[in-house]
């Protein structure tokens, strides 16, 4: 039923169309100081853009060339005029149902990071000259805009090497080719510094701390160019050096006879190594590496695509042997990956990433690219048969058609790698400390009986957990889930499911797995009570209210126990709209104010801001309120969590009759009058399992404990073999009365 009824709301393909969003937008918009356009030509569709009749780019849409699926699992679509020999020369974005763009983050913030692709040459990079151009990331919306621009940049280099646009100089067919090269190793000896920096076997840049700050200044990141290293512009910021010494006479000269035989058998067959040194105020190692194992201050390019190093690769050196060589603050030997197969024969270059920070998190990145030409005297001409062998079938003038099968120029390349995967690999950091968090929190729930036996212990663990899942969790990774993944997910099975939807964001991922398996084993509480970073700061802010002697209002159980629906209706609501619209209930789905508190930390619209901090507000006076009576990813999360295999909760016969300790105590009203602990309202605080081992707090334990401490005076070494105590003496006049004497008188 729900199938038949989405089928009947999906919107029509025809609305999707490169003509449809060509009516609505003007020429001059995709190519400035075009008047016209022309027919569509060939499959997919591409349409001429003309100035005065004469043909001067075409428009595409992106998504007839490649894949644009954001975090909605709904495709992003843009209109990109593109000139005759590649470059970009506009962009519009026509279509999108990404809930951060939506909602929250202003689209002319998103849009503006991407038109940094505008006047970029993609036909260089479809050639393999340069790399692929990178665009700043806006903060809350990272999966949004490198999708955006992974797609732009995909369709154009795809479309440039169909050879459709007609014109590009480069790589012609009947250009002459020049004679292959290959490195000579017959070439030997070993030469000073002055003669390797001369010849240029060793090639460097060199960057003062007004050059840099001028380069952020002209690119207009104003107030990273406000935070120099320095104070004085004049100061070297960096002096960085580089060379190949894999071949041997640089290699001999740099690491010594027996450091360059150490590393020729290291290196496998056709496998590379370089060197990178650097002096001044800026490190080209940086600190990420030591984080997360990679170099993420300088990345090795050839032919557009590029590598970046790990730890690995990485030797670190003292001193370098050549004669004359200065004393050097860096010196890294980099041995080349293996998957990336770096020719000595053809240029290639190093690219420093320049990166300055203005603010808690905002941070800018220039790149400096420091470019390398192997020294002629070290090469020599290929062997003919090793460039020309027999193909009688395949001729020069044929090759450059090749890639126009579709997805054959995307196989085997670097540069093509899914998105997905990139994205995991620059999160290696945030992706271990979140495994390792999940992994502390599996801990904590399968030895809970020992921990709530500590009381004060247990305390200072759950408040620091909360702390860690509202700072780094929350504000720092934006690892906050929400009921709009629910629909999502919901309605991708509906329209046609895609792993590569869900791991585009890989925190959101991970949590996502984590909640699943919780479900199996303890049910909602795991998320709601230790997870949720809007949960932890209604917690924490709780906390805080309680020791400022804030007073509590405890809601008869009779009105909390009809309030617990709402949240469920509210679900209910948004899942019945996304079945109708997904981009609709994403909009109502503001009734989460995950997106104001955690995402973007207050900085929205002053509306949002007042419902989050009315909430919070709330929540002062009634523990966890929006989490009990609101939160629409709560019931979600209910439903399934019936399914439980396990009880972890224990509890006494006596609980609830007449017991009603653990009742009144619940932070959230989870536990029935009766003594029942409905699981879907249970945040896991394990509060009631403190007072079940607590024989101070617990009435059944305090019986317990009574009747032993009872006995234990009983049999203790003082009384034990001795009978029952004797009545005490009763003297008169010194003399004592014993039992014979009773009928004497002893008063007055």
């Amino acid at each position: 039923m729900l199938m038949l009824l989405a089928l009947l709301v999906s919107p029509g393909r025809a609305d999707e169309s490169l003509q449809h969003f060509l009516s609505g937008t003007a020429p001059g918009e995709l190519i400035q100081g075009a008047d016209a356009y022309g027919n569509a030509e060939g499959n997919p569709s591409i349409v001429p853009v003309l100035s005065g009749g004469k043909a001067v780019g075409y428009a595409y849409l992106n998504t007839d060339f490649t894949s644009a699926v954001g975090y909605s699992g709904k495709p992003i679509r843009f209109l990109v005029g593109i000139g005759l020999k590649g470059v970009i020369r506009g962009i519009k974005l026509v279509e999108h149902k990404e809930p951060i763009v939506l909602i929250g983050i202003p689209q002319e913030k998103v849009v503006a990071a991407l038109n940094a692709l505008i006047g970029k040459d993609l036909g260089r990079v479809a050639a393999g000259q340069e790399q692929i151009p990178q665009v700043d990331i806006v903060s809350g919306a990272t999966v949004t805009v490198l999708v955006m621009s992974d797609s732009v940049v995909r369709s154009a280099v795809k479309l440039i090497r169909s050879g459709r646009l007609g014109q590009r100089g480069a790589g012609a067919p009947g250009a002459s080719a020049a004679p292959a090269m290959v490195v000579d190793p017959a070439v030997s000896g070993i030469s000073d510094w002055s003669t390797l920096v001369g010849d240029g076997s060793v090639r460097s840049v060199r960057l003062t701390v007004g050059e840099v700050t001028k380069a952020f200044a002209d690119a207009g990141q104003q107030q990273a160019a406000q935070r120099p290293e320095t104070d004085n512009p004049d100061d070297r910021f960096i002096d960085l050096y580089v060379a190949p010494v894999s071949v041997p006479v640089i290699g001999r000269s740099l690491l010594g006879d027996a450091g360059y035989d150490r590393l020729r058998k290291k290196l496998k067959h056709g496998q590379q190594a370089i060197i990178v040194a650097g002096e001044g105020a800026y490190s080209f190692k940086g600190s990420g590496y030591v984080r997360g194992g990679i170099f993420d201050r300088i990345e090795l390019m050839q032919d557009g695509q590029g590598v970046r190093f790990r730890d690995r690769n990485h030797t670190r050196l003292g001193d370098l042997a050549a004669e004359g060589a200065p004393h050097l603050r860096e010196i890294a030997l980099f041995t080349v990956p293996e998957e990336f197969s770096l020719d000595l024969s053809e240029p290639w270059e190093l690219q420093l990433l320049v990166q300055r920070s203005f603010g808690a998190r905002d941070k800018a990145t220039l790149p400096f690219n420091l470019g390398y030409t192997l020294p002629a005297r070290y090469l020599k001409a290929a062997p003919v048969e090793a460039v020309q062998p027999a193909l009688p079938t395949v001729t020069l003038a044929q090759e450059p058609a090749q890639p126009a099968t579709p997805g054959l120029s995307e196989q085997g390349s670097p540069d093509q790698e899914p998105l997905w995967v990139k994205i995991w690999k620059m999160n290696t950091l945030k992706i271990g400390v979140t495994v390792i968090a999940l992994l502390v929190l599996t801990a904590i729930f399968f030895f809970q009986s020992w921990l709530v036996s500590r009381p004060r212990l247990f305390a200072w663990i759950r408040r620091g957990y909360l702390l860690f899942t509202l700072v780094w969790l929350g504000w720092y990774a934006n690892a906050q889930l929400s009921v709009v993944n629910v629909l999502t997910f919901v309605n991708s099975l509906v329209t046609g499911f895609n792993w590569e939807f869900f791991l585009a964001a890989p925190l959101i991922f991970i949590l996502w797995a984590a909640v699943a398996a919780g479900l199996l084993f303890w049910g909602r509480g795991p998320f709601c009570g230790w997870l949720c970073p809007f949960g932890a700061l209604q917690e924490l802010t709780n906390n805080l209210a309680q020791w400022l002697k804030v007073p509590q209002i405890k809601l008869p159980f009779g009105l909390h126990e009809r309030l617990w629906p709402v949240k469920y209706m509210i679900f209910l609501g948004l899942f019945g709209l996304s079945l109708y619209s997904v981009a609709l209930a994403e909009t109502y789905a503001e009734v989460e104010p995950f997106k104001t508190a955690i995402i973007l930390k207050f900085a929205r619209g002053w509306p949002f801001v007042v419902f989050a901090l009315a909430l919070l507000g709330a929540g002062l006076f009634i523990e966890r309120f929006y989490c009990r009576y609101l939160c629409p990813l709560g019931a979600a999360l209910a439903i399934p969590g019936r399914i439980r295999m396990f009880e972890w909760l224990k509890r006494y016969p006596e609980c609830g009759s007449p017991c009603q300790r653990c009742a009144k105590e619940c932070p959230v009203q989870a536990i029935h009058p009766e003594g029942e602990i409905n699981v879907n309202e249970c945040i896991y605080c394990m509060h009631c399992q403190e007072l079940y081992h607590d024989d101070h707090r617990c009435p059944h334990l305090i019986q317990v404990r009574l009747k032993r401490e009872k006995f234990e005076a009983l049999s203790s070494p003082a009384t034990r073999g001795k009978g029952p105590p004797k009545p005490p003496v009763i003297t008169h006049g010194g003399e004592p009365v014993g039992t014979a004497a009773k009928h004497i008188s002893v008063t007055g």
